[in-house]
């Protein structure tokens, strides 16, 4: 028997079902709509920009580094552009080393530029291009462009490349440019200047490059152009040009550092040159120099071996980071704080038996016999150790700190360049902070008499003892030092002075400076100094120095030829002229050369010469100087304008033009 169906009960069941299916079919369309709205809504602006960027690519455009010029105008840092092979290892279908070695079959790719690439890929990510081999000429790239479609991810590009026309003439204040490493990278991200660097491989690593990096990079410029579904460049839309650096004007004087540095040939040492009216830099040198254009492309290894390595360290800007006790060049800044401390009259005598008894410890002077009674003036014109060893020990360590400290001995002059050093200016409380056991804390009273004669814990920058001459030669009146002495806008050629510190008065009293100055007059006319500047037709200031590098035993003579040349004094000297109206202050150091009034004070005299005169020193001169040999002019001085200029330069090729087919 059949049962009878409920067709009520189905009607109802079916219709359930239609109801909740359409429900779902309805709650799926909603969903759909949702998020169709959610996508062309909400996030339209975001998917439009990414559809626009499939069609469109933004190359940068890299803009022309800003030039570097001396104060008369000289170019010292310049681009040029030249050929570059590079390769992208993300694009490269076949092994790296595989790759490399064919293409060495078209281009001379030697085993410098093997490592440097391995350097630079360590350095940069894989889509990345890295150069293999620079400055290509136009028959390897005809040679490589016949045979490109053998070698997927490598390219010829053209770049512009940094170039120092004279090499190693004032690299340590010029600096250099190099590629971005990793640490560089991160801080242009964290700065809100990173979108400027797009496309940009290198950066100020040093001196001027480093420090004006802002002014002389320019502003990235943008071509924006549309791609096929291949990523091939179809047609330009848009270009927005890059605005090149602008052009930085340095305060020296490119000649004068020439002189200075062949002055010195291959000894070591620094020289600082300053107008005390308005401090700007006249010189900068440090001996010995180096090449940047070294480390343009990223130095190879045997280079960067021979000057790291090298115990006359070259890398070392002495000028500005070498510090040296000052010798006896501090003692007329000595002579002015016991002046302005009344610690001591300018008439006042004592008298000087050769040595000064601190308990049992004898502190001779380097006259053997003494320099008798001694006034000032005296002092300073003979260079009596005697009369600051007891100047010292009646000033004690912290009142010496406080009378130097304000003329920039220990402190940061605040030059217009990265790196400088701060030195040491002794106190009780910098040895307190300086060691750890409470024994070296400890100041004893014995240690503030060498002090006096510029030794002991003193250590300053020729910067510094410049700057410090050039503030007594300015009666007192202190100006920040600066390299730079104006920014050129490229586009509008407006001149931007560059923003210093307004002068500081140190207050000090002319009839004090008066008495320190005629006494350094006397240095150079009948002291110590006054072989130097024998007819000199102009008067100047000075005072020699000589810092102890070897300290011998308290009974033993010191003997240069007995020690390792290394071993030997500093030679030291502290000048500026003319003496009644300084235009140039100066202080230099010839390491290990002994006596600063044979070894410095005729390096002084030609610098002076320069700058006042018009005139270069013969080359029998030149010679005798480099030789240390020279205390006054051999031979007739020549006019600056017969100087040997230009230098030997380095040999920058002509620009290429690229074919845009290369490019794509």
């Amino acid at each position: 028997m059949s049962l009878l169906r409920n067709v009520e009960y189905d009607l109802r069941r079916f219709r359930a079902r239609v109801v909740v299916a359409s429900l779902a079919v309805l709650c799926a369309f909603g969903l759909l709509f949702l998020r169709l709205a959610y996508l062309q809504l909400w996030r339209y602006q975001e998917f439009s920009a990414q559809a626009e960027s499939n069609r469109t690519a933004i190359v940068p455009i890299v803009p022309n580094r800003g030039v570097i010029m001396d104060r008369n105008g000289v170019v010292l840092a310049t681009n040029y552009s030249a050929y570059t092979l590079e390769i992208t290892p993300s694009k490269v279908t076949a092994p790296l080393d595989e790759v490399i070695e064919k293409l060495g079959e078209l281009i001379d790719i030697q085993g410098r530029d093997k490592r440097r690439f391995r350097k630079l890929r360590e350095e940069s990510k894989s889509f990345e291009s890295v150069p293999i081999r620079t400055r290509l000429t136009d028959e390897e790239v005809a040679r490589f462009a016949a045979q490109r479609y053998r070698f997927p991810g490598v390219e010829i590009r053209a770049r512009l490349f940094r170039n120092y026309p004279y090499n190693e003439l004032a690299s340590h204040v010029i600096g250099y440019i190099g590629r971005i490493n990793q640490s560089e990278k991160e801080k242009l991200e964290e700065s809100d200047n990173v979108g400027n660097y797009r496309g940009t491989d290198y950066i100020g690593k040093l001196g001027v490059e480093q420090s004006f990096e802002r002014q002389l990079h320019g502003q990235t410029g943008v071509h924006q152009m549309e791609t096929s579904a291949g990523g091939r460049a179809v047609r330009r839309l848009r270009s927005s040009p890059a605005t090149p650096g602008n052009t930085v004007v340095l305060s020296i004087d490119i000649k004068l550092q020439k002189l200075v540095e062949d002055l010195y040939g291959n000894r070591r040492g620094a020289l600082v040159a300053i107008d005390p009216k308005n401090g700007e830099v006249l010189a900068f040198v440090s001996k010995p120099t180096f090449d940047p254009n070294l480390f343009v492309e990223g130095i190879d290894a045997d280079n960067w071996k021979k000057l790291n390595e090298s115990p006359d360290k070259p890398l070392l800007n002495r000028a500005l980071r070498g510090t040296y006790p000052p010798g006896s060049t501090y003692k007329p800044f000595m002579a002015m704080a016991a002046l302005a401390t009344g610690k001591r009259s300018a008439s006042q005598i004592i008298y000087d038996p050769g040595y000064f008894m601190f308990g049992n410890h004898r502190f001779r002077d380097d006259k053997e016999g003494g320099h008798g009674s001694v006034d000032m003036y005296k002092s300073i014109v003979q260079s009596c150790d005697t009369y600051y060893y007891t100047l010292a020990s009646t000033m004690g360590v912290d009142l010496i700190h406080d009378q130097m400290k304000p003329l920039g001995f220990g402190q940061i002059t605040g030059i217009d360049i990265q790196g400088e050093s701060r030195g040491i200016l002794p106190s009780t409380d910098w040895k307190q902070s300086s060691y750890k056991r409470p024994e070296q804390q400890r100041w004893y009273s014995g240690e503030t008499i060498s002090l006096g004669i510029g030794q002991g814990y003193n250590s300053f920058t020729m910067l510094q003892l410049a700057n410090a001459t050039a503030t007594l030669a300015n009666n007192g009146v202190r100006n920040r030092p600066h390299l730079v002495r104006e920014v050129v806008d490229v586009e509008t050629k407006d001149k931007q002075a560059n923003s210093l510190a307004a002068a500081e008065m140190l207050g000090l009293k002319l009839e004090d400076l008066d008495v320190v100055k005629k006494a350094m007059v006397g240095v150079n006319l009948e002291g110590t100094s006054a072989a130097s500047f024998i007819n000199a037709p102009y008067t100047s200031a000075g005072k020699t120095g000589t810092a102890q590098v070897y300290t011998v035993k308290q009974n033993e003579k010191y003997s240069a030829s007995k020690i390792d040349e290394r071993l030997r004094d500093h030679a030291l000297f502290i000048a500026f002229a003319p003496a009644e109206d300084p235009k140039v202050a100066l202080a230099m150091v010839v390491e290990n050369a002994g006596f600063g009034a044979q070894s410095a004070a005729p390096i002084a005299r030609r610098v002076f010469d320069f700058v006042l005169m018009g005139l270069y020193p013969s080359q029998e001169d030149l010679e005798a100087v480099q030789k240390g040999q020279a205390t006054r002019p051999l031979g007739k001085p020549r006019p600056v304008a017969s100087m040997p200029w230009p230098p030997k330069a380095t040999t920058v090729p002509d620009e290429p033009v690229l074919d845009e087919s290369l490019e794509r």
